[in-house]
């Protein structure tokens, strides 16, 4: 026994040391297969990550522009701007201007006469500079289209512009010009740590978050970043073995370079990302893996030599130091992991704000679907004060209800505004289109009493259902109501006419036997009215119309061969089926 005690502290360094070795060997395998495994996967990751950014920041650009867009061509054709370049007045053009940029959210607005002279702009103080030689101003002239000029600025930088001739008596008047706001984005691109591009088709940066690079192409702005040397360059490779092969230089720095195509004038977007967010995230994991391997050779040690029990307290220290790493470690991941979380939350509200934006247009589109509600509940108030003075009180109480169904009415159509803020919307129903007309016919009953109207419905037996808001598609009824009375007020012999018929889909059609519609081409278009001012905005029509589209159905409209306007609804037919599954 005592040869054995003896021999035994003689035989375990060699089985020691095996078992170290094969640790050692065990520990890089593992992290270098885990170093490239995770490594690849953290860059497909970040990768995707930038995908989904950048399909948000085009997405955004696109349609600011398309926003803008539109503009010019409402400009163009506002008689207050057209009046005042025919007299050369201009003392309420530039308030005009501003009231404008406000209620639209465009950078600026500029009014140029045909001489290139600002005449109007949101700015004053560059009231009466001459822009002749602008290209927006003459390529503006040359064309009957709205012109889309990114113009250098002398401070660095693009202006972005749309322009648009403005025409009367067959020649030019003057130019309206209207500035896109394209650096908000980039100011908020410069708070994020990657690098942002923005090209135009011929490669030169236009937008950044680097401003050195603006008004350079791409391809040579990057070039002044990369190392000088391939000395210096395989000093950079080395320090970092496990990097993969970078996508470019920024600055010294490699990057992961990530790029999308703007679908607008052949634009891309560019983003460069430094690949340290991916080595962090790596050196993470490979440290707990390292911690692991270090423990599993401190029990080896312990159980394979009382030798290293002396040197147990100094192994205990160290484990100690690791669990403090560990925990440093841990913090590190909790932190980037809520930035990962924090960055998800800002995408979503970026996606809400920019559906929030159109309730500026809805705003004026409830505002309009209002009037009609208030304007019966004045006429039943005024017949129930009368009802009341003649002691009438049982009649009375009929025009109060109808006063408190109109109310429920107009809470309805607020409850949609409402709706929309908060990303949902009210679902559809089977709903049937005869008892629509029945209640559009009963909101116009104040209207029609008040003028001397033949009405003439033509509806089926049967009941016509359709899948839709009850509430939106009355309103469409009773806003061509409207333009139908609107449209026989000079008629000697008032008449509307409503044929309701179902087969294939179901059509309903609402017919005046008025002057007719003198402009069909524009007649669906926004703010687009022949009304006097304030007797309308122009909404109408154009709310019915994105109403019944929304629905599946269309609207559409023509004159009558014996005169008179033509409006045609058609909607899907509900079938028994499709009411089954419902």
């Amino acid at each position: 026994m005592t040869d054995q005690t003896a021999e035994t502290p003689q035989g375990l360094p060699w089985r020691v040391k095996l078992v170290v070795l094969l640790l050692i060997l065990a520990a890089i395998g593992v992290v270098l297969v885990s170093n490239r495994w995770l490594t690849e996967r953290f860059i497909d990751s970040t990768r995707n990550r930038s995908d989904v950014r950048l399909a948000l920041y085009s997405g955004n650009l696109v349609s600011e522009l398309q926003r803008t867009s539109v503009v010019p061509l409402l400009l163009a054709r506002d008689p207050d701007l057209i009046q005042a370049l025919k007299d050369g007045n201009f003392s309420r053009t530039p308030a005009k201007l501003i009231a404008l940029q406000s209620e639209i959210g465009v950078a600026s607005i500029r009014l140029l006469d045909g001489d290139g002279r600002v005449v109007g702009a949101t700015n004053r103080n560059i009231l009466g500079a001459n822009f002749r030689s602008e290209s927006y101003f003459i390529d503006a002239q040359r064309t009957n289209e709205t012109i889309f000029t990114s113009t250098p600025r002398d401070s660095g930088g693009y202006d972005f512009s749309y322009s648009r001739a403005i025409r009367g008596d067959g020649k030019v008047l003057g130019v309206i010009v209207v500035s896109v706001d394209l650096l908000k984005y980039e100011r908020a691109w410069s708070g994020l740590n990657d690098a942002v591009v923005v090209t135009n088709s011929e490669g030169t940066v236009i937008l950044t978050t680097v401003p050195s690079w603006r008004g350079k192409a791409l391809n040579d702005a990057m070039a002044e970043t990369e190392p000088t040397s391939a000395l210096e360059r395989a000093f950079q490779a080395s320090t970092d073995w496990a990097r993969p092969r970078p996508d470019a230089w920024m600055q010294g720095v490699p990057v992961m370079k990530t790029e999308a195509r703007i679908p607008f004038r052949g634009w891309r977007i560019v983003t460069f990302t430094d690949y340290v967010q991916v080595r962090e995230k790596v050196n993470g994991i490979l440290a707990l893996e390292i911690m692991g391997f270090a423990i599993l050779m401190s029990i080896a040690f312990y159980f394979l030599t009382r030798r290293a029990w002396s040197r147990s307290l100094s192994l205990q220290r160290e484990s100690a130091e690791l669990r403090a790493l560990n925990a440093r470690l841990q913090r590190e991941i909790a932190e980037r992991e809520k930035v990962e979380a924090n960055l998800q939350v800002a995408e979503q509200t970026l996606e809400q704000s920019s559906k929030l934006a159109v309730l500026g247009e809805m705003s004026a589109a409830v505002s309009h679907e209002l009037n009609q509600p208030l304007a019966a509940m004045k006429t039943y108030l005024a017949g129930a004060r009368l009802l009341l003075q003649r002691r009438r009180p049982d009649e009375a109480l009929s025009s109060f209800q109808r006063i408190d169904d109109l109310i429920e009415r107009m809470g309805s159509i607020t409850r949609q505004l409402k709706s929309y803020a908060r990303k949902g919307g009210e679902a559809f129903e089977p709903v049937d289109l005869r008892m629509c007309i029945s209640s559009a016919l009963a909101m116009m009953e104040p209207q029609l009493k008040s003028r001397v109207v033949r009405i003439t419905r033509g509806l089926p037996r049967q009941p016509v259902m359709v899948m839709a808001d009850r509430i939106r598609l009355e309103q469409v009824i009773i806003n061509l109501l409207r333009n139908s009375l609107d449209a026989i007020k000079d008629v000697s012999s008032p008449q509307i006419d409503l044929l309701l018929s179902a087969g294939e889909t179901a059509t309903l059609t609402v017919r005046d036997n008025g002057h007719g519609i003198t402009d069909l081409d524009h007649l669906f278009e926004p703010f687009y009215t022949t009304k006097k001012p304030g007797e309308g905005v122009g909404l109408g029509l154009a709310i019915s119309s994105g109403i019944v589209t929304d629905l599946g159905g269309r609207l559409t409209a023509h004159n009558g061969e014996e005169g008179g306007a033509v409006f045609e609804m058609q909607l899907p037919i509900l079938g028994h089926e499709q009411q089954a599954a419902e």
